[in-house]
């Protein structure tokens, strides 16, 4: 503790003149820095800094994930997608994996999208995104797993991965501010989507769920919305930090989704959980296990909206004894043995995850192919936000229709209980005038 003590001038009395004067000042001057540093002590937390020997720069971070691309471009491709709103302005560096080039475009792939760094303290997600990319470019292996078999996996495959959705946000923390989990301008990119977008809880905390001032206000979240529309992921995977836990929609609310596929989806998560996580996390929707409700997710979106299959957000670390102000340390592993076994554990359960999603969006594409449900939303789901989307006669998702006001639902509803009301009345008063209709009818 450093103290820069300021003396003015005095008076020359003798007192103050005096030794005596000098000792006891000295003394009062000590006993204050002991009672000081004392409550210091006692009360202030120490705080634990990034590990500059684990954990990149978010700078060096990109560069070395652009200098993998470059190595294998063979395989891997590297595209920087920016938008801009309100003179705030984001950048998504976004690296897709096919091992043929000529076939990313081949709808017969499974696609699987994964975002990593949504929130800017979790910087252990990004870290677990260069890693999986070192895999797939063929520059660090998987222990225990035949690297042809693995490959004859991925031949199905097109992935692409965000390593870092949250740049702006990244930078905040880096300056110094280890708790920001928001983008540049203070809104938590993860309560930014449409389903059930500004619920907000009792709890509800501005600094950590400030939902933005509509869904899909910022440039983030709509970059991430036209790459789910653009991609059409078979598989969706949000990965965070703060806990370890393997999670399932929904969010926003204490339920899964009804049916085979969703019972499907938590049979895999269990399983993954059993075979590379020595069944340390929690499985199940967000909402029922977190303890809290969270609105205006990714995951909701992409499953209730986008209709991704396989919708999922992964929490890989979390350390339960660190102070709710020590973020590092709660968000991130800060030694080198377990910083290694969390990207080891998390690779193989997402390799695995890979070849057990393929077969299941196999099947159920196999068993939903003669109908036609997915062609179309229910009303919620189009009014649900500014993003309502339909298939046309070719079976592509195109927008149709931004909303930017929660109320326009309950107008929709109340027009059309009250068109449904006149029909009615209509009919009635046709039904009493049978003659004129039988005339018609002989015509």
């Amino acid at each position: 503790m450093h103290l820069r003590i300021s003396m003015g001038r005095r008076r020359c009395f003798s007192f103050y003149n005096s030794p005596l004067f000098f000792i006891i000042q000295f003394s009062l001057f000590i006993a204050c820095i002991s009672v000081v540093d004392g409550e210091s002590n006692l009360n202030k937390p120490s705080f634990t800094l990034i590990n500059r020997d684990l954990y990149h720069t978010s700078g060096a971070l990109m560069e070395e994930i652009e200098a993998l691309v470059h190595r294998h471009s063979d395989k891997l491709s590297i595209e920087t997608i920016t938008s801009k709103n309100k003179g705030y302005q984001s950048e998504i560096t976004v690296v897709t994996y096919c091992r043929n080039r000529k076939e990313i475009d081949d709808r017969s792939k499974f696609r699987i999208l994964l975002s990593f760094g949504q929130h800017g303290r979790e910087l252990i997600t990004s870290e677990l995104a260069l890693r999986l990319l070192s895999i797939l470019s063929e520059e660090e292996f998987l222990p225990n797993v035949d690297p042809t078999r693995l490959n004859n996996t991925l031949d199905k495959f097109v992935i692409k991965v965000i390593p870092m959705e949250n740049l702006n946000g990244r930078k905040v923390v880096e300056a110094g501010d280890l708790c920001e989990r928001r983008n540049g301008r203070g809104v938590d990119l993860n309560r930014n989507w449409s389903v059930d977008w500004g619920k907000k809880e009792k709890d509800y905390d501005p600094y950590e769920e400030n939902p933005g001032t509509a869904p899909f206000s910022e440039p983030e979240t709509q970059t991430m919305r036209k790459l789910s529309i653009s991609f059409e992921p078979h598989i969706w995977v949000n990965v965070h930090s703060g806990m370890e836990a393997l999670f399932m929609p929904y969010d926003h609310k204490n339920t899964t989704p009804d049916g085979l596929p969703s019972q499907k989806m938590r049979l895999m998560l269990e399983k993954l959980n059993h075979l590379h996580l020595e069944d340390r996390c929690l499985v199940g929707s967000g909402g029922g296990s977190v303890g809290y409700l969270a609105h205006g997710t990714a995951t909701d979106y992409m499953y209730d909206i986008a209709r991704v299959p396989i919708a999922l957000t992964f929490e890989i670390y979390g350390d339960g004894t660190a102070s709710s102000k020590d973020c590092f340390k709660m968000f991130n592993p800060i030694d080198i043995t377990t910083f290694n076994r969390v990207l080891n554990d998390w690779s193989a359960a997402f390799f695995a995850m890979f070849s057990m999603g393929a077969n299941q969006v196999d099947e159920f594409h196999l068993k939903t192919s003669a109908s036609n449900s997915d062609k179309w939303v229910s009303i919620d789901d189009y009014l649900n936000g500014y993003l309502m989307e339909r298939r046309n006669r070719y079976g592509k998702k195109m927008e149709v229709l931004e909303l930017g006001m929660q109320e326009i639902r309950t107008y929709f509803r109340l027009f059309l209980l009250s068109s449904v009301l006149l029909m009615f009345m209509f009919c009635s008063r046709i039904s009493k005038s049978s003659r004129p209709i039988v005339s018609a009818i002989t015509l």
